[in-house]
């Protein structure tokens, strides 16, 4: 079995290959895209089989792509390794200093030493549901972000005006909507109202 330790960042992924007794057999730099998952899938199964364990630093926020990738791609394990155990990985390493290969080989050593890690897991459903999560989150941000917006400007008309409402009631849209008719040089419902 070979361990492929990742080192991801949001432009590139440095990959190392390890071989059972966690020796270094060799390394490669891929773009942080779809191809360059693919490409980093081709590198690693044309030299190591698919006899392979995939160990990614966990950063959900990074690795996302990559691991959904990683697991469409193959038979293979995908494991994610907590930051804090690299620690130790990085002080036993003969180079010293902090790069994206010696990250990636301390991912890949903590796989190898620690079996009990994390198994990254992505079914259809858990995936759909946090695509409608994140997409509720984005639109009370957005419902949010106008709210302030028409009150700020509410504030400038009419101070008085301006405090804050539910304004998810009918009767109080209406209203509103009632007040901004009566102002001189505004139409409510936009140009042409």
């Amino acid at each position: 079995m070979t361990v492929i330790g990742i080192d991801a960042h949001k432009r590139t992924h440095t990959l190392v290959a390890i071989d059972n007794g966690g020796s270094k057999l060799c390394q490669k730099t891929v773009s942080a895209i779809s191809s360059g998952h693919a490409e980093a899938i081709r590198w690693a199964t044309s030299r190591f089989g698919t006899d392979l364990t995939w160990a990614v630093e966990d950063n959900r926020s990074v690795t996302g792509l990559l691991e959904r990738q990683l697991l469409a791609g193959g038979p293979w394990r995908v494991v994610r390794c907590p930051p804090h155990l690299m620690v130790r990985s990085r002080v036993s390493a003969r180079e010293r200093g902090k790069s994206d290969p010696i990250d990636a080989l301390a991912v890949a050593r903590v796989a190898l030493r620690e079996p009990n890690l994390p198994v990254a897991f992505h079914d259809p459903v858990s995936w759909e549901l946090k695509l409608l999560v994140d997409r509720r989150e984005d639109l009370v941000g957005q419902r949010v972000a106008v709210m302030n917006r028409l009150f700020w400007r509410l504030h400038q008309i009419d101070p008085a005006r301006a405090e804050p409402k539910k304004l998810q009631h009918a009767v109080r849209r209406q209203a509103l909507a009632e007040y901004l008719r009566e102002q001189p040089g505004l139409q409510a419902g936009g140009a042409g109202a």
